[in-house]
């Protein structure tokens, strides 16, 4: 089976909200400040494409309403989501790459710059490479 096959079976939407719950969000901004209802966006992982050893996702900021995503500092996120403890992108980069027969040893990861989509939808893009 093809690495193509492998990650559109491996990675539904519905598994990558099992592994990276709509609920860390909350979690995130309760660690960040104290209180959730202070975050301006939900973090949701989406997944993008595959390469013969590349698995890219990414992380989607939606802003939530009332707020303003625009406002907040989007663009510093790769730095802080690399290194949150709660957010553990090395055990999801390893959870992930599991699915698709990847040995964590075997693996990097790495976050991209924040993109900004729309004003209500930014993104940090995730590269797994085996």
């Amino acid at each position: 089976m093809s690495i193509h096959e492998k990650a559109a079976q491996a990675f539904t939407q519905e598994k990558l909200d099992e592994l990276f719950p709509l609920e860390r969000s909350d979690d995130f901004f309760d660690a960040l400040y104290g209180d959730p209802a202070e975050g301006a966006y939900d973090i949701r992982l989406v997944f993008r494409a595959a390469e013969a050893k590349t698995l890219h996702f990414a992380f989607e900021l939606h802003q939530r309403p009332g707020k303003c995503l625009a406002c907040n500092l989007t663009y510093g996120l790769p730095q802080v989501f690399s290194r949150h403890p709660l957010l553990n992108l090395k055990g999801l980069a390893e959870a992930l790459g599991g699915l698709v027969g990847w040995s964590a040893e075997e693996l990097h990861f790495q976050l991209g710059r924040t993109e900004e989509l729309a004003s209500d939808l930014h993104l940090i893009p995730l590269r797994i490479q085996h």
